[in-house]
């Protein structure tokens, strides 16, 4: 333990001014300060070469760098502040994009535009409460849906599950959700249906499924015909034509995080077989 503890000090005493193109995609430790190779025109020979990350560097910068979960700003440098692996995701500009940890986590922190899966716990007036997995539940107005207006309430009872997203999410405020999009349309949004089955994976897994790359969402759709929705904290919801083949599928879906590619295809055979 004390060994371990001594690695990691030593990882992170010698990697505090890493350069993150070369850890891109491994993983990083609590207190780290990430360097970005120069973005602006070199005025000098000594402003070539790399420095930290400068988020508030006024009309001289010329590209925008976004903080995702795990990166916390302070001052004018960029922090880690969990353990995972480093990512990067460019906009569609060039330069600058995101970066964020990727870490194995269960405990979901609300974030804006999120779009998740909720269970309506409480009806508190015109205000539902709704539990995502957060510190706290969230809210929904019952005007939040589509074409709901004072005499049209929508149909929602508590124990009802709810797939929205978050148009408020900070530390300071409570979370409060919507069923619709900027042009007051559902799209997809609202309550979920009746049958089906829910369960709970971790925040990584999520992610690979969303990933738009992601294989295991073409191969399980081969497998059963199944309506599927997945929420950024943790939660999926599916359903098949059989209960048989709902757990079966949720079984794959939970079991597939830990999972060769090779592993994934014998077990898809299998199934495709029987």
């Amino acid at each position: 333990m004390a060994d371990a503890a001594a690695v990691a000090a030593k990882s992170l005493a010698g990697s505090r001014a890493r350069a993150a193109s070369t850890v891109l995609g491994q993983v990083v430790l609590p207190g780290e300060e990430l360097l970005l190779p120069e973005q602006e025109d070199a005025e000098g020979p000594e402003s070539a070469g790399q420095r930290p990350l400068r988020l508030n560097a006024g009309t001289r910068s010329r590209v925008r760098v976004v903080c995702g979960p795990g990166l916390r700003r302070s001052g004018d440098r960029l922090l880690v502040t969990k353990c995972g692996r480093l990512r990067h995701k460019e906009h569609g500009g060039g330069g600058g994009g995101v970066y964020w940890v990727d870490s194995q986590q269960k405990r979901y922190v609300p974030v804006k535009g999120d779009h998740v899966i909720g269970i309506v716990t409480a009806k508190s007036g015109d205000i539902f409460k709704v539990d995502v997995g957060g510190s706290e539940p969230a809210s929904l107005s019952y005007l939040a849906f589509e074409g709901a207006t004072k005499r049209n309430r929508p149909n929602v009872q508590v124990g009802d599950l709810i797939y929205g997203q978050f148009v408020v999410a900070n530390k300071d405020m409570e979370p409060e959700m919507v069923c619709i999009d900027s042009c007051g349309r559902a799209n997809g949004m609202g309550v979920i249906g009746q049958d089906g089955l829910l369960f709970k994976v971790t925040l990584g897994l999520i992610r690979k499924l969303l990933a738009p790359d992601c294989e295991i969402l073409q191969e399980v759709g081969k497998l059963y015909p199944l309506e599927i929705v997945f929420g950024m904290n943790g939660r999926i919801w599916v359903k098949a034509k059989t209960i048989q083949q709902t757990l079966i599928l949720a079984n794959i879906l939970e079991a597939c995080e830990h999972m060769t590619s090779d592993q994934r295809k014998q077990i898809f055979s299998r199934l495709a077989e029987s």
